[in-house]
């Protein structure tokens, strides 16, 4: 199923989505990990409190697996990866791609979860959480440097001051981290 908003590549266009530098989320494994705990400690209790209240049948446990299940699905985190100007969110049944050097606009939201929105000249668009650049700072570096690109050809018009809040923000926190590691703090 197509949605208007992913990236189609057109023969073309195929070598600018090189695999071969592609760098991913560290992180994201831990938050699968915690995803899939949190959903099993939930179906556990359940269970338990079931069982022990002598009311477990089998269509009660299957409602407890949904539930679980959707727990689950509800706390996965998106997979991000960047390559050669691209950058892309892996959700459970799509992708979402940007082409970094053709970004148009960069918009962050605030609130409980902040995001960030990239969107290119192709009409492409990817959410974001910003705090998974701040982790990762590979990621972070192949967002920069398409975003760079697009600010000197002209194409970013909207987001340059969020994108350069942002790149503050990693810089401190990446000082930080040295200053940590080092003993320093």
């Amino acid at each position: 199923m197509e949605h208007h908003d992913d990236t189609r590549l057109e023969a073309a266009d195929t070598h600018r989505f090189d695999t071969g530098s592609v760098v991913y989320d560290r992180e994201w494994t831990r938050g699968l990990r915690g995803s899939v705990r949190c959903a099993a400690g939930l179906l556990g209790m359940l269970l338990l409190i079931d069982r022990a209240a002598g009311t477990l049948t089998w269509w009660r446990c299957a409602l407890w697996v949904t539930l679980a299940l959707l727990l689950f699905l509800v706390l996965l985190p998106a997979r991000v990866s960047a390559g050669a100007d691209w950058l892309a969110s892996r959700r459970l049944l799509r992708t979402r791609r940007v082409r970094t050097d053709l970004l148009v606009a960069a918009r962050p939201l605030d609130g409980v979860s902040p995001r960030l929105i990239l969107r290119d000249t192709l009409g492409a668009r990817v959410e974001i959480d910003p705090d998974v650049l701040v982790r990762n700072p590979a990621l972070w570096h192949r967002l920069d440097e398409g975003a760079r690109r697009s600010e000197a050809a002209g194409t970013l018009r909207c987001g340059t001051t969020a994108l350069h809040r942002l790149a503050r923000r990693i810089d401190r926190e990446t000082a930080l981290e040295v200053f940590r590691t080092s003993g320093l703090d």
